[in-house]
């Protein structure tokens, strides 16, 4: 079969596309025949090495697919020819994947491939955040930094879901558009979000903040919340992992909460399947919709990692396969 592999830890150039052996299935497993795989950071970061799971050279990137079953076993709720979404762990961005049945959702009709490898890895990982780690409540305000990227667009559905009013930051007219599109009911700029923010919250301030980005943004954060108010911290595609001081949370009486969700997950048997049923009634309500930044085929994989880590792309980055 044809997949994406890191050959070597120099970046994004170093993805090939070739020829691999076809993944073996094990008792109890699904084969999907993928033909859609999602882009996420963590794929950029294992390219440089950087990343905190480190495969032995070659590896196949790629944590979430969507396709066709091809093989299920008896039992496993699922039979040939089922839409599917799934998580990988990684093996994803390949033709053929294998994953044990509570990594995988069936999907609609009416949603894409493409949207359905939107799914695993950036909605899972904020029902997560939001519900379990920020305690979301219908009413509360949520403030999402990164809001035109596929964390940001998963955050907006969710907290949308939930009840919440959503502030979506984002660095360019265009990708606002896309925050607000994806159901955000304001989009602000970077740059002074903090006074934008107090302004649209007449000085209160904000319940959650979602922070995949980190980097200088990180104090503000801290001041953008309201008394209670929580800050989730995703990841840090700015680079630079920020500190606290934490007399700041002693002050305001406010919370800095760590979002791991595979740390959390993968520990806890039937964890994701009960996520997979929330997500399930959303789709099929039609909150969530995951909106598609850009498709790339397979032979432009390297591409599409290199667009994500440079941020030219709005919305998820997905390789499609067929």
């Amino acid at each position: 079969m044809r997949a994406a592999q890191i050959t070597e830890l120099s970046g994004p150039d170093a993805v090939a596309v070739g020829e691999v052996d076809a993944p073996a299935l094990a008792p109890g497993q699904l084969l999907i025949d993928v033909h859609a795989a999602g882009v996420n950071f963590p794929d950029l970061l294992m390219t440089r090495g950087e990343y905190q799971v480190k495969p032995d050279l070659p590896f196949i990137p790629g944590s979430e697919v969507s396709g066709v079953v091809s093989d299920a076993p008896a039992g496993s709720g699922f039979k040939i020819g089922d839409r599917v979404a799934s998580f990988s762990l990684l093996n994803g961005i390949a033709e053929q994947v294998v994953v044990t049945p509570d990594l995988a959702v069936r999907i609609p009709d009416s949603m894409s491939f493409a949207q359905g490898a939107a799914l695993p890895m950036n909605y899972l990982t904020m029902e997560f955040a939001l519900i379990r780690r920020g305690g979301l409540a219908r009413g509360e305000t949520v403030l999402i930094h990164g809001a035109a990227g596929g964390i940001g667009t998963a955050g907006i559905q969710i907290s949308k879901a939930l009840g919440a009013t959503v502030i979506a930051v984002a660095s360019t007219a265009a990708k606002r558009d896309v925050a607000l599109a994806a159901g955000a009911d304001h989009a602000i700029d970077v740059e002074g979000f903090l006074a934008a923010t107090k302004a649209l919250t007449e000085g209160r301030g904000v319940d959650v903040v979602v922070d995949p980005v980190g980097g200088d943004r990180f104090t503000d954060s801290l001041r953008a919340l309201a008394p209670e108010g929580r800050l989730l911290v995703i990841g840090f595609t700015a680079g630079d992992i920020p500190t606290v001081k934490v007399n700041r949370l002693l002050l305001n009486n406010v919370d800095v909460r760590g979002v791991g969700w595979g740390a959390y997950a993968f520990v806890r048997p039937g964890f994701i399947s009960k996520q997979w049923a929330s997500i399930t009634h959303l789709i099929e309500t039609g909150a969530i919709h995951p909106p598609i930044g850009a498709e790339y085929p397979l032979s432009e994989v390297a591409t599409a990692i290199a667009d994500l880590g440079s941020r030219r792309a709005a919305g998820k980055v997905v390789v499609t396969l067929k």
